[in-house]
C-alpha cells in the first residue's frame, strides 16, 4: 500500500487544520503536508503522523519515532507534549481526523473517479471481483480493494486487511486516479465503518449484499452490527452515496432500503429493479435472464450456485449505476471465471480417477455454510455424498460454532470438524462448542483436532460421485495456533493428500 501518488494538492498545515475538527493546534503551520499516515514506520518529510489508538497499539507511543523520520506534524487526542516543536493538531477523534486530513492531502481522490462500495456479511469478495471484472470490461482498467488482493490495474499486492486504514485508503486511490483509472470498486467491512476508516468517501454506489450472524464478539447484536452497516448508506461517514443497491430479498436489505439515501436500486432473484427472469445452475456454472431497469439480457457465468446469482445481480446493478451497457456487464461477468478460495475445485490425479470433486471455500458462518453446503448437494446429486470439513475461529463469535455444526450435519452425510485459526483459544474447546449442533443433527461425525490431518481423512475416505468440502479458510495460505502464524493453505493440502492416495499410500504425513 506504501507509495505516492503521482499528483499532488499543495496543502499546507496551517490550510489543513481548517478542515479538521481541531481542539488545538500548536508549532509552524506553514510546511506543506504531502502526505499522510497512521504508521510511523512511513514517516518522513511532508508527512503527518496521526496518533490512532488499536487493539495492540498506541500511535501515541511512536511520536517521537515519527518525528525522528521527519514529519512535519502530528494529530493527536492529547495535548501538546513538553519539548515538542513540530506542528501539534490535537483533535476530538484522531480517527475522523486522520480520513479526513488523508482525503484533503490527496485531493479527495474518491470524488475523482467512479467508487462502488461493497458491504454486507456473505459474497463481498465475489460481488468486488465481479463489479471490477465489469469495470474492466467497459473502462479497459480499474482498480479493486478486497479481502484477497489491492490492485490498480496489472499492479498486484497481498492484502492485509478487508479494509485497510483510511490513510492508505486515500492513498490508494490518488495513486489509481493518477494511473488513469475512472471507476474502482472496495470492499468495506463493518469493523471499518466503526473505526472511521471509509470515512470520506464519495461512493457512487454502495452496495448492499445480506446481513447475517456474525462479528457479534465485536458488535455484541444483529442491531449494532445493521447500524453500522447502515452508515454506509445514510450519510453518517461524511457523504451520501449516489446510488444505494440493496439486496431486498434480505430481511435487513428490506429495512435498509426505507432508510438509504440517494437513487435506489434493488436486486433479488424476483420483486425487485435488477432481478432474474430465471436462472440455472449446474456444476459448469450459471445462466440467468436479468431484467434491469435498462432492458433484459442473458449473463453466463462459471461461478458455481445460487448464492453467486445473487452477487452476479448485485454486480448487474451496480453496472446500470455506472452506466454501463448490458454487453460490458454480461461480459465483465463471463470474464470473472473464478474468484479465490470461493467454491474453488481443486484438481488432483486421485480426484479425476476416483471421479469425486473437491471443493474450498471461505464459508465461515453458519448463513455461509447453509448455502455452500446447499450448493454442493445440488451438485454431488442423489448419488454423491458431501464430505464435510470444517472448524471455527478462535477469539471470534462464538454464537455461531453450534448452528454451524447443526447446518453441517443436517446437509452433509459425513462431517469431520476440525481446528480454523484457533488463535488463544484451546482447539478442543472450540470443537466443544461445535459438538451439540453436530449431535442435534444426528449425523455421523469425526472430531479430528489437527486440521491437516483431517483433510487427509476426508480425502481418503471420498468415493466417486462424492464431494469433499473444506470450509472456513478458503483463499487463506496461514494458520494461526497461538501467536504463531504459519503457513497453510488447504488446497495445497488437498492436492498432497489426493497425490498421496494416488500413490496408494494412505498414511498421513505430518510436517
Amino acid at each position: 500500500m506504501a507509495g505516492e501518488a503521482d499528483e499532488r494538492l499543495e496543502l499546507r498545515l496551517y490550510e489543513l487544520k481548517e478542515i479538521l475538527d481541531v481542539t488545538t493546534f500548536t508549532g509552524p503551520g506553514d510546511a506543506e503536508a504531502t502526505d499522510v499516515t497512521h504508521d510511523s514506520r512511513q514517516s518522513g518529510p511532508g508527512v503527518v503522523f496521526a496518533a490512532i489508538s488499536g487493539d495492540k497499539f498506541d500511535g501515541n507511543d511512536f511520536v517521537a519515532q515519527a518525528l525522528e523520520m521527519g514529519s512535519i506534524g502530528v494529530i493527536s487526542e492529547r495535548a501538546t507534549p513538553p519539548g515538542v516543536t513540530a506542528a501539534w493538531i490535537r483533535v476530538p477523534e484522531a480517527r475522523r481526523a486522520l480520513a479526513r486530513a488523508a482525503a484533503a492531502v490527496h485531493d479527495w481522490p474518491s470524488s475523482r473517479l467512479k467508487l462502488v462500495g461493497i458491504t454486507g456479511t456473505n459474497g463481498k469478495t465475489t460481488t468486488t471481483h465481479l463489479v471490477d471484472s465489469i469495470i474492466r470490461r467497459a473502462e479497459g482498467r480499474s482498480a479493486m480493494l478486497g479481502t484477497i488482493n489491492y490492485r490498480i490495474g496489472d499492479e498486484t499486492t497481498e492484502a492485509h486487511h478487508t479494509t485497510p486504514e483510511a490513510s492508505d485508503i486515500q492513498r490508494f486511490l490518488s495513486r489509481a486516479v493518477s494511473s488513469g483509472c475512472r471507476s474502482a470498486a472496495m470492499e468495506i467491512s463493518s469493523h471499518a465503518i466503526e473505526l472511521n476508516r471509509a470515512n470520506e468517501l464519495s461512493l457512487a454506489a454502495a452496495v448492499f449484499t445480506n446481513l447475517t450472524r456474525d462479528h457479534l464478539d465485536y458488535h455484541k447484536s444483529m442491531e449494532a452490527y445493521f447500524a453500522a452497516k447502515s452508515k454506509l448508506f445514510d450519510g453518517t461517514l461524511g457523504t451520501a452515496p449516489l446510488n444505494s443497491i440493496i439486496n431486498t430479498d434480505d430481511e435487513y436489505g428490506r429495512k435498509l432500503a426505507s432508510m438509504a439515501h440517494g437513487r435506489l436500486i434493488t436486486y433479488g432473484l424476483r420483486d425487485a429493479d435488477v432481478r432474474a427472469a430465471g436462472y440455472k445452475t449446474s456444476e459448469s456454472g450459471l445462466e440467468i435472464g436479468v431484467v434491469t431497469p435498462r432492458g433484459t439480457f442473458d449473463i453466463r457465468s462459471s461461478l458455481v450456485g445460487r448464492p453467486h446469482a445473487y452477487n452476479i445481480l448485485a454486480a448487474t446493478a451496480a453496472g446500470i449505476a455506472l452506466g454501463f451497457d448490458a454487453e460490458a456487464i454480461a461480459r465483465g461477468v463471463a470474464d470473472c471465471r473464478m474468484v479465490a478460495g470461493r467454491f474453488e475445485q481443486v484438481i488432483g490425479k486421485t480426484s479425476i480417477a476416483g471421479g469425486f470433486r473437491v471443493v474450498v471455500d471461505y464459508a465461515h458462518t453458519d448463513d455461509a455454510l447453509l448455502n455452500v453446503l446447499t450448493t454442493a448437494r445440488e451438485i454431488a446429486g442423489g448419488a454423491g455424498r458431501v464430505i464435510t470439513v470444517f472448524g471455527c475461529g478462535g477469539d471470534r463469535d462464538r454464537t455461531k460454532r453450534a448452528p454451524m455444526g447443526e447446518i453441517a450435519g443436517r446437509l452433509s452425510d459425513f462431517v469431520i470438524v476440525t481446528s480454523d485459526n484457533p488463535r488463544s483459544e484451546d482447539p478442543e474447546t472450540i470443537l466443544s462448542e461445535i459438538e451439540p449442533g453436530l449431535k442435534r443433527s444426528g449425523r455421523e461425525y469425526m472430531k479430528i483436532k489437527d486440521r491437516r490431518e483431517a483433510i487427509f481423512r476426508a480425502i481418503r475416505e471420498a468415493r466417486a460421485g462424492d464431494l469433499v468440502l473444506i470450509a472456513g479458510k478458503g483463499h487463506e495460505t496461514y494458520q494461526i495456533i497461538g501467536t504463531t502464524r504459519t503457513h497453510f493453505d488447504d488446497r495445497e493440502v488437498a492436492r498432497e493428500a489426493m497425490e498421496l492416495r494416488a500413490s496408494g499410500n494412505n498414511a498421513t504425513t505430518q510436517k
